[in-house]
Parts: structure tokens; C-alpha cells; sequence
């Protein structure tokens, strides 16, 4: 059952996206931190200026890039924790078929740190996304006000 000519392409293949995994996963949360930069100097800084001269239009557009941007940090964050969680329980149960209980544990602790790291990831993806549309929501609502 388990010894067709795919089923041993596929273990490799798979075992050989556990680091372009971690390196995406850790270039998430680099985003996710640049973001969260981004969003303080936005709310300081861009929205009041925005609310005071900008039209409609023009805040929607840029609200929509920039919730859009969060939205997608949120979502691909915990993708890659969870492949991150499961690609090395297949060595980490094989391991524990022979024994060696080192490997298992090495891989349950990669597994258990890829999982945290997508979490961490997507709570602030989707923190940042709910704040800017409170942001931008309010923002509009005042360029509407000024304009009666």
C-alpha cells in the first residue's frame, strides 16, 4: 500500500519545504512587525492629514491596499505555522518507530515554535486589519461630515 514510486518522491518533496516554511513563516512575521510600525506612524501621522484635506476616493483606495495587506498577513501566517507544525512530525513519529527519542523531540519542538510563530503572525495581522477599518472608517465619515 505504502510503497509506490509517488509516495517516495512525495516524503523528500515535502521534507524539503520545512525551511523555505521557517524562512517564509520568519518573513511574515518581519512583515507583520514592519507592519505594526507602519500602522502606528499611519494613525499619528497619514490619517490626520488625510481627514483633513483628502477626499473619499483617495482614503478608501489607500484603506482598502492597506487592510488588504493586513488580511493577507493574517491569514498566510498561520498557513505556513501549521505546515511548519506538520512536516516534521512525519520524521518525528518515524523516530519514534526506532527509538530515538532525540530526533522526536527536536521535531516536536519545530513543530510546537512553527505553530506559535504563524499564531503570533495572524493575531497581529488581524488586530492591524480591525483597527485600520475603524481607522479608515472614521476617517471617511469625518471627510463626509466636512463636505455637508
Amino acid at each position: 500500500m505504502f510503497d509506490s514510486g509517488l509516495i517516495a518522491l512525495m516524503h523528500p518533496l515535502v521534507n524539503g519545504l520545512l525551511q523555505p516554511v521557517i524562512a517564509a513563516l520568519f518573513a511574515v512575521v518581519a512583515l507583520v512587525i514592519w507592519d505594526s510600525g507602519v500602522a502606528i506612524s499611519e494613525r499619528l501621522v497619514t490619517l490626520p492629514r488625510l481627514a483633513a484635506s483628502a477626499t473619499v476616493e483617495t482614503v478608501s483606495r489607500l484603506g482598502r491596499g492597506r487592510i488588504q495587506r493586513a488580511d493577507v498577513l493574517t491569514r498566510i501566517g498561520p498557513m505556513l505555522g501549521l505546515m511548519g507544525t506538520l512536516i516534521p512530525l512525519g520524521p518525528g513519529l518515524s523516530a519514534l518507530g526506532q527509538g530515538n527519542l532525540d530526533i522526536l523531540a527536536t521535531a516536536m519542538t519545530v513543530a510546537f515554535d512553527t505553530t506559535v510563530l504563524g499564531l503570533l503572525a495572524g493575531i497581529i495581522g488581524y488586530v492591524l486589519g480591525r483597527l485600520r477599518r475603524q481607522w479608515y472608517d472614521r476617517v471617511i465619515d469625518q471627510i463626509e461630515q466636512r463636505a455637508l
